[in-house]
Order: structure tokens, then sequence, then C-alpha cells
């Protein structure tokens, strides 16, 4: 009797049920959890002394033995402790007490203790993905200011289209990405409430200060329902949500990136240290490691629906199918993402973009056809449907004659309008300002173009952005610093 934790059933758990299911689930909680529960443990102790449940002395006793226990002591036994986690600190915590303490664990339940536990771990786990999400950007704001100015092929349709700049690129992936970032944080903010003292489901029968409870763990608020408190997992789907958005976005850099390291594209270039070879083709260089992260991505939207699924369909109310076996694969979710944050963050510091290259291609291709257009609409006051056509004609007749972008041949020009009816201006010049690169990029005077000086006002203010986003971290964090401090007086003062 005296192993008992339940009047309810008289055996233990089989050794299937113990191998298949209460070991695994044991060992995880004792790797990930064991903090979490401790300090959960000391902050619900501090209320017993402060309800006067339990005596200075007797708290006292208990803290101590608490901050002993290690992940080597707690071992999961379906004889001494059903194989649960909880029930292992409560006794190690009595089977060590000099005399009983009968109020202790009085009124509570594991449901909130648990549900606060995983949640204490879960925003863990996304300040850290948060802030390698900045150390990712960091470095993708060093890249861009370096290619402001540095003219590259700019596709739709997979066809040439536009002239940008690996800076204009890159601020546009900026700009997705600080987002997220302010996306994260947000839903760091959401999910930051205390689920403690909810008890089962109903609420509980003691004077708990929730408040208390909640500001000594680093939580901003409290749960306005108990059965919310350990009924849902809302925090599971949301965090997953948006990492699944965020894989969206950066499995199609990475694709963008896998097309410009072709042979064809040849856009940009990676060291020998982060590349790969064949064992047949020796003329090959392989980034795989773009592959490898791309592939990550997949994972990240495979987890999010797997959440759902777990979840979907189930009662209302706190289940182990809800509360433990749908999320049996967040921490698969967190490695997965900061392994992708790593991994990307290490391509952007070594990559390297052929300027050359990207310019001979600019100059071979009619990627002015759009200011040409223009050109012949603001100047000469054509009518711009018309323009369209004369520009794709002119661009057509000059591919006939194999003529470069650079070889402008006015005449062909002159000749297109004439066939529409118009006659114009300056045509050698008309043709000299659309088809030179540099002056390509400068035509695009609107905010958020590729104009350069555009670009690099737009990375100016993406780094103001970052600096609050960084703050606005390192608020949160000393927010969860302040907890402890608070939460050590606390224990030092009453116990």
């Amino acid at each position: 009797m005296s192993s008992a934790f339940t009047g309810r059933i008289d055996n233990f758990p089989k050794e299937i049920l113990h191998d298949e299911i209460l070991e695994p689930q044991f060992n995880y909680e004792v790797e990930h959890l064991l903090e979490y529960y401790i300090q959960i443990e000391q902050v619900m102790l501090l209320e017993y002394v402060k309800m006067q449940c339990v005596s200075k002395d007797q708290g006292a006793e208990i803290n101590s033995i608490l901050t002993s226990i290690t992940k080597d002591l707690l071992v999961a036994s379906p004889e001494n402790n059903m194989s649960d986690i909880l029930f292992a600190i409560e006794k190690n915590v009595e089977s060590s007490l000099s005399d009983s303490v009968p109020y202790w664990h009085a009124d509570r339940s594991r449901n909130d203790v648990q549900a606060c536990a995983q949640l204490m771990f879960a925003r863990q786990e996304l300040l850290q993905m948060i802030t390698k999400l900045g150390f990712l950007i960091d470095e993708i704001l060093n890249l861009a200011k370096q290619y402001t100015n540095t003219p590259m092929p700019g596709y739709t349709h997979f066809q040439s289209a536009q002239i940008i700049t690996p800076g204009f690129y890159l601020s546009a992936m900026l700009d997705e990405l600080i987002q997220i970032h302010k996306n994260w944080i947000h839903t760091y903010d959401n999910i930051n409430k205390s689920p403690l003292a909810a008890g089962a489901m109903a609420g509980v029968e003691l004077n708990w200060d929730r408040d208390s409870l909640a500001r000594l763990l680093g939580f901003s608020d409290t749960n306005n329902n108990a059965l919310r408190s350990v009924a849902s997992r809302q925090w599971v789907l949301q965090i997953s949500a948006e990492l699944s958005v965020f894989s969206v976005l950066i499995s199609r850099f990475l694709t963008d990136l896998m097309l410009w390291g072709s042979s064809e594209f040849q856009f940009i270039d990676l060291p020998g240290s982060l590349s790969g070879i064949s064992s047949a083709m020796p003329q090959k260089k392989n980034f795989p490691i773009l592959e490898r992260i791309r592939g990550k991505c997949s994972h990240l939207a495979a987890f999010h629906n797997n959440f759902i699924l777990g979840q979907k369909n189930t009662p209302y109310s706190n289940l182990v199918e809800t509360s433990k076996e749908s999320s049996t694969y967040f921490i698969d979710l967190s490695h997965t993402s900061q392994s992708i944050l790593t991994l990307l963050t290490l391509v952007i510091q070594h990559l390297n973009f052929k300027e050359e290259r990207m310019l001979s291609i600019c100059k071979k291709d009619y990627f002015g056809g759009f200011s040409l257009a223009n050109f012949l609409t603001i100047r000469d006051n054509i009518p711009y449907r018309k323009s369209q056509v004369i520009a794709g004609r002119y661009i057509m007749e000059a591919m006939r004659l194999n003529l470069s972008p650079q070889e402008y041949n006015a005449h062909i020009l002159e000749q297109k309008c004439a066939e529409e009816g118009y006659s114009i201006q300056n045509p050698a010049e008309i043709l000299s300002l659309s088809f030179d690169v540099e002056n390509n990029l400068n035509l695009k005077t609107s905010y958020g173009s590729t104009n350069p000086s555009m670009v690099k006002t737009r990375i100016d203010h993406q780094l103001e952005e970052m600096t609050q986003c960084k703050n606005s971290l390192e608020s949160r964090v000393a927010n969860l610093s302040n907890s402890q401090m608070e939460r050590e007086e606390q224990l030092a003062r009453f116990l």
C-alpha cells in the first residue's frame, strides 16, 4: 500500500504499456521538462507557505529536496511511480522528508502542471528560434548591402523580365523575414499565459494567487478559464503554423539559390567546404546543402499537419491524446526549424554573387523592353498599348538579325513606328537609354523599386526595424530573467 498512488485500480501498468508508452514519455519529460516541473513545484510550494498550509521549515525542507533532484535520480518504474514523472518527483520528495507534510500537493492536479511545463518548454524553444532568425536576418542584411548596385537578371515565368540587383532581391526576402520575426514575437506573447492553478479542469478550492504564480514563472498573464487551461494546445498549432509559413518562403528562396547555382545560370558560388562532388562526373561542383535545407522545409509543413490531425475531432477537455500524443513531434519541429536557420545562416555568410556573369546575361537579353515602351509613350505621345506592340516588334526584328541589345538599330525602330503610323524623335537615344544596363536600374524611381538608392534606403529602414525587433526580443528574455530572480528572492525570503 505504501507505493499506491490511487485507490481506483489495483494493478501497476503492464510491462508492454510501460515499454511502449510510459517510459518513453517519462524519459522525454525528464530530458526536456524536468527543470520546468521543478520551477512549478517551487512556486506552488511558495503559495502553500503563503496560505499557511505548509510551515516555513517544511517548505524549506521540501525546496531543498526539489533542488537536489537531477535527471539521473528519476527512473520510470511501474511499481514505484507508475512511470509518471510527477509521481516520481512526489515520491522522491515524500521519501526524503523528515516528517509527513499533509498539505503538500493538496488541491492539485497533474493536468494544469503538465500543461504549464509543456508551455514553458515551448516558449523557450520559440525564443531560441526567434534568436536564430535574427542572426539569419543580420547576415542577409550584410549581404544585401554589398550588392545594391550589381546588375542581375530578373525573371518572371522563368523568362527574362527586368534587371534587378541581388540587394533588391534580398531586400524583398528581408521584408518577409522581418515580418515573420515580428509574427513569432506576437505568437510568443499570445501563448505566454499561465494555465497553472486551473486544476484538473474546473478550477481549484484553495485561495491560490494565480497572478503571482504566473509572474514568478515568467508568464505575462493567466488563462481566464480553467477548462481552456488544460484542454487547449493551441500554442502547438500557432507555433507550427508560423513555422509552416516560414518554410514556404525559405523553400522558394532556396529554389532560386539552387537555380542560380546551376551550371546554366552560374550566378552564385559557395566555397568548397560547403560544396559536394560527384563520384562519377569530375566536372561537377554540387551544392547539396541547399537541397538539404529545402528538404527540411517540407518537414515543417508536415509537422503542422500532424499536429492538426492529432487534435482534430478530440473532445475539448484534458486528454492524453491531445496533451501528449498529438504533440509528440514538437521537439522535432523545433530541432528541424533551428537546423534550417543555422544552415541557411551559414550559406548566406559564404555566398558569393558572380558579378561579371550576371552582367553578361543582362547585356545579352532584351531586359529594357518595358522602358522602351514607356519612352515611346512619354517622349513621343504614342498610346501605350501601341508602344508595347512597337517595342515587341523591334525586339523580334533585332533578335532575327542576331543583334544584341547594345547593338541597337535606330532605323528598325523608326520603321516599326512608321508601320503603326507614328514618327519619333531621337530613336538612337531612346534605344540607348532603354537597353543600357546601369541606366535600366536607375530609371526605376518608385519607392521599393530596384533603383540602388531606393534599395539602400529600404535596407537602412530594415536595419532600424531589426533594432526594434531585437529590443522586443530582449525585453521578453529579460522578463524571464527577472521572474527567475524574483522567484529565487521569494524562495529565500519565505522558506
